[in-house]
């Protein structure tokens, strides 16, 4: 069973729905346009919305027939901080702002799957749209899930699903375990002492310091951790001076800890922690480290996993459902779903004769709009199929 074909029929229409989101991003929390748009398209269709979770979040329920069955599907709705450069004429209007992950497209799949749904009512049970804020960053999967989300909304499931800007568009992925990775965040606020750029041996360069630190880090993976445990540390900022010639007394770096497994994540803050005040006092300077524990892994469900690849061979083929793949280091609070109830995130290929190659969260990425129709039949079709009638 290829895409469905009344959602086929809308693709034009739907292009449209995530080209004017593109063009007007929003950051987590701040969602108001967007979260207005959805939750008036819900409503149209006779739809119940549900709003001001986690702020701008809310959930639309659709319920047919007889059954006691529910699930939830969740889309996330937030931009990035960052300015576009793609020179399109639906590119951002707001200078800062981006849709550079592909949420503008996870949001209108869920949009044409709920409209489908509204039309047809091919199933029997109730469907909860998940629109969740501020993914990128922002923890909106976990607020929700504190403010009772599944207590208001109860599932016997929940889905999420992601473009893939690696695998080529008509390509699903529905892999058991872990996905993606436990994501936390570091500070590491140096103290040297200033002074004249001419004079530095009358000083303690925290620049220098910061540097040093920066290298040795990578060590910590590269030497003190297993080969066969995936970590990544990466030093995303640097921060530090305000003139040319001045030496500045304190320096600030900032990044982020990718790990699979909490035993793992438990050891390397302990190792952080040494090198940096190590290295730190070899120079002659402090240094303390600020580090927040982040999004945990997402770990697939197997059955929810069966069920989600079963849905997603009715629509791309079972040959082109990957059931095994290795797990990404990016985070996705999703997680914070599946820990409470039972689920699968997926990932969906968007790359095709040359479009949607373009890595996500990159000035450059769009949404490739051909695979709309893909990921709206998808949940509709796990709807279906997960909640049948009699």
């Amino acid at each position: 069973m290829p895409a469905i074909n009344s959602i086929v029929a809308t693709a034009d229409e739907m292009t449209a729905w995530r080209r004017d989101l593109h063009a007007h991003p929003e950051l987590g929390f701040e969602e108001v346009r967007t979260s207005d748009i959805v939750a008036q398209k819900l409503a149209s269709w006779g739809i119940e919305v549900t709003r001001g979770l986690a702020t701008t979040g809310l959930v639309g329920t659709l319920r047919n027939g007889t059954s006691s069955r529910a699930i939830g599907i969740r889309a996330d709705m937030d931009a990035l901080p960052m300015t576009e450069a793609t020179g399109f004429d639906h590119a951002s209007r707001t200078p800062g702002r981006m849709h550079a992950c592909g949420h503008d497209g996870h949001t209108t799949m869920l949009l044409g799957a709920a409209r489908h749904l509204a039309e047809t009512r091919n199933f029997d049970g109730t469907v909860h749209f998940i629109f969740q804020p501020a993914e990128e960053g922002g923890g909106g999967g976990r607020i929700m899930v504190e403010e009772g989300l599944f207590d208001r909304f109860p599932c016997d499931m929940v889905f999420g699903l992601h473009n893939d800007t690696t695998l080529p568009v008509g390509t699903i992925t529905a892999v058991e375990g872990r996905v993606c990775a436990a994501a936390d965040r570091f500070w590491v606020h140096i103290t040297g002492r200033g002074g004249h750029a001419a004079a530095p041996h009358r000083s303690i360069d925290p620049v220098v310091v910061g540097s040093h630190i920066v290298l040795a880090l990578q060590s910590i993976v590269s030497r003190r951790t297993s080969p066969l445990d995936s970590v990544v540390i990466s030093v995303t900022q640097f921060h530090a001076g305000s003139a040319g010639n001045v030496i500045p007394e304190e320096a600030v770096l900032n990044g982020t800890v990718r790990t699979l497994r909490a035993e793992v994540q438990d050891e390397i803050e302990g190792l952080m922690r040494q090198v940096i005040e190590a290295t730190a006092a070899a120079h002659g300077a402090t240094a303390v480290l600020d580090y927040g524990r982040g999004y945990p892994p997402v770990v697939n469900n197997p059955a929810a996993t069966e069920r989600a690849a079963r849905a997603a061979a009715r629509v791309v083929g079972v040959e082109n459902v990957l059931r095994e793949r290795l797990p990404g280091m990016g985070g996705e609070d999703f997680s914070y779903m599946a820990q409470r109830v039972p689920g699968c995130f997926l990932r969906v290929g968007q790359v095709a004769n040359g479009r949607g190659a373009v890595a996500a969260h990159h000035p450059l990425y769009d949404f490739n709009d051909d695979i709309l129709p893909l990921g709206a039949s998808l949940w509709a079709s796990l709807v279906e199929q997960e909640l049948p009638r009699g």
